[in-house]
């Protein structure tokens, strides 16, 4: 079971890197936050206007990664990986400072993320976890790409199917995994990919300029590039089900449901969070995982995150 109570870190850590998309090298320093404060971004290297919460609302570009902006053009780009990191190791509240445009890719995985966090120690806080009880059946279809959320008793479990049709080693991919288990690490050391004749074309539009085989699995027909090749055999499908965590913690707090994905990414898991909050008769928002009877008749966690702010 999830602990009740919100958590934050024991004290500030720092650690930098370069951008996957931008290039740029950025510093980062994670702060402690207070209960019911939630995920904030800081850019400070912009001097005012420049905090961004972390919310499904706030998306404003899902293409390759997740990019969150503030009414004032404040943006940071790739936080997906971070984000998981913060759902797999309990963090509730944090102000994340950067004085970039981007949170580093690091290895391309949240691994170092996770190992950062857990270095560091976790701090628990007064105020009791808020959790997004799923009451009914939401589902979205595009095209080729579906995403579907149903009830379960007190867990998260994702269920992805992976199907590349274009690359022979790829192909389809099939895994499942509930994120109350103890060892996720699987999930959270897999590290993002592509296919070598789609790099051009992703430079071409100004994306991974900081890409390299230090942080990204790179495919190229029956060959990965990268020395040492995969961590696992299922390093793809795992991958993106660390990116769809990310994503779901934009929520504002942790969803009891069960997810199954096919062929999604970062703008589906968007648009669906966005139809899933959109009929308060999809959830509740309840103070106990196990149960549906502590039920708070608080405001939707999305306004809710923006009045704390």
């Amino acid at each position: 079971m999830w602990e009740s109570n919100q958590k934050t870190l024991n004290s500030e850590i720092s650690f930098s890197g370069i951008g996957l998309h931008s290039g740029v090298n950025v510093d980062v320093t994670l702060i402690p936050a207070n209960s019911n404060s939630g995920i904030t971004f800081k850019r400070t290297d912009l001097e005012k206007n420049n905090e961004i919460i972390a919310n499904f609302k706030n998306v404003s570009s899902a293409k390759l990664c997740t990019k969150i902006e503030n009414d004032f053009g404040a943006s940071v780009s790739t936080i997906e990986h971070l984000m998981a990191a913060f759902y797999i190791c309990g963090v509730d509240n944090l102000v994340v400072n950067l004085n970039g445009p981007e949170v580093p890719i690091m290895d391309g995985s949240a691994k170092d993320f996770v190992k950062i966090i857990k270095n560091c120690g976790l701090k628990t806080l007064e105020g009791k976890r808020k959790f997004i009880k799923i009451k009914k059946k939401v589902e979205l279809k595009e095209d080729d790409k579906s995403i579907n959320i149903n009830p379960t008793t007190n867990n998260f479990e994702v269920k992805f199917t992976l199907n590349y049709k274009k690359s022979p080693l790829i192909q389809n991919q099939k895994n499942s995994t509930n994120f109350q288990k103890k060892n996720l690490e699987e999930i959270y050391v897999a590290r993002t990919f592509c296919l070598y004749e789609d790099i051009e074309a992703i430079k071409s539009i100004g994306l991974a300029k900081g890409g390299s085989l230090d942080n990204a699995v790179v495919v190229q027909g029956n060959k990965i590039l990268n020395e040492g090749g995969l961590r696992s055999k299922k390093e793809f499908v795992n991958h993106k089900i660390l990116d769809l965590a990310g994503d779901f913690m934009l929520s504002g707090a942790r969803v009891i449901g069960s997810v199954e994905c096919i062929h999604g990414g970062h703008a589906l898991t968007n648009e669906f969070l966005k139809k899933i909050f959109s009929d308060k008769n999809n959830y509740d928002i309840v103070e106990n995982e196990s149960s549906s009877s502590k039920v708070r008749k608080i405001l939707p966690i999305h306004k809710r995150l923006a009045v704390n702010a």
